[in-house]
C-alpha cells in the first residue's frame, strides 16, 4: 500500500510540475464554467414561470445534470490526455526498468499510475460538482442525486483511466497512447448506439456498452452491476497492462 502511495504521489506532483497538467485543468474548468454560467442565465429567465408549474424541473435537472453530462463526455477526451504519459512517458525517458529494477510488481506499479492520474481527473469532477452545489444557497439541489452522479461519474473516470493506462503501456509514444485510449473509450462508451436505434436496450452489446452503465447514475440510481461493471473493466485492464509491463521486463 505504501508503495502504491508513493507511485500516485510522485506522478502527480511529477504532473504539477509541468503546465500541461495547469493547462487541461484551466481548459477544463473553462469551458465547464462557460456551460455553467449559460444554464443558469437560462434557469433565471424561466425560474419565475415554473413556480407555476406543478412538478416543475429545478436547478438540479436544468443545471446541474447538464453540466455533469457535458463533462463525462469531455472525460472521454481528458482522461487520455492525463494517462498518455503514464508508462509510455517513462518508456520513453529510459526509467522504467529503473521502475521495475526496484522489486515492485507490475500490477502495483499499473495500480499506483492508474491512482496517480485519477487523482487529477477527481479534481476536475470535484471542481465541476461545486459549480452547482453553489447554487445550494439560493436553491434546494437534490444532493443525493449529485452523490450518485459524481460515484457514477469517479467509477466511469477510473475505468478509462485504467484503459488509458493500458495503452500507455502498449508504446512508447504519449500521443499515440491518447489516440489509442480516445478510440477505445470511445467506442466501449458507443457500442450500443447501433443496437438503440434499432429498439434494442436489452442485449448483451447493451450491457457491454459503458453509457448504458453510466446513465442509471445521473436518474440517482446507485446498482451494484453498474459498479460490478466498472470495476471489472477497470481490473481487467489493469492486468492487461500489468502482463505488458511483464512481458518488457522478461524482454529486458
Amino acid at each position: 500500500m505504501k508503495t502504491l502511495g508513493l507511485i500516485a504521489t510522485n506522478d502527480l506532483r511529477r504532473q504539477f510540475l509541468q503546465p500541461f497538467a495547469w493547462i487541461l485543468l484551466a481548459l477544463a474548468c473553462a469551458l465547464l464554467a462557460w456551460q455553467f454560467l449559460i444554464a443558469f442565465d437560462a434557469y433565471l429567465r424561466i425560474a419565475p414561470k415554473l413556480d407555476a408549474v406543478a412538478n416543475s424541473q429545478g436547478a438540479t435537472d436544468l443545471i446541474a445534470v447538464p453540466l455533469l453530462r457535458a463533462l463525462s463526455g469531455m472525460l472521454m477526451l481528458i482522461v487520455p490526455l492525463a494517462t498518455m504519459q503514464t508508462l509510455a512517458g517513462e518508456r520513453r525517458a529510459h526509467t522504467l526498468p529503473l521502475l521495475q529494477s526496484a522489486g515492485i510488481s507490475s500490477l502495483n506499479i499499473v495500480t499506483g499510475k492508474l491512482l496517480g492520474a485519477l487523482a487529477l481527473v477527481a479534481l476536475i469532477i470535484l471542481l465541476a460538482l461545486l459549480m452547482p452545489l453553489s447554487l445550494q444557497f439560493g436553491t434546494d439541489l437534490d444532493l443525493g442525486r449529485l452523490a450518485a452522479i459524481a460515484t457514477g461519474l469517479l467509477l466511469y473516470a477510473m475505468s478509462l483511466t485504467a484503459i488509458g493506462v493500458l495503452c500507455s503501456a502498449w508504446t512508447a509514444h504519449p500521443v499515440l497512447a491518447a489516440t489509442a485510449a480516445l478510440i477505445i473509450g470511445s467506442l466501449l462508451a458507443m457500442l450500443d448506439m447501433g443496437a438503440r436505434f434499432q429498439g434494442i436496450d436489452n442485449a448483451l452489446i447493451n450491457w457491454l456498452s459503458m453509457s448504458t452503465h453510466l446513465e442509471p447514475f445521473f436518474h440517482g440510481l446507485v446498482a451494484s452491476i453498474d459498479i460490478i461493471y466498472f470495476l471489472l473493466l477497470t481490473t481487467l485492464a489493469l492486468l492487461f497492462a500489468a502482463r505488458r509491463l511483464d512481458s518488457l521486463r522478461t524482454r529486458g
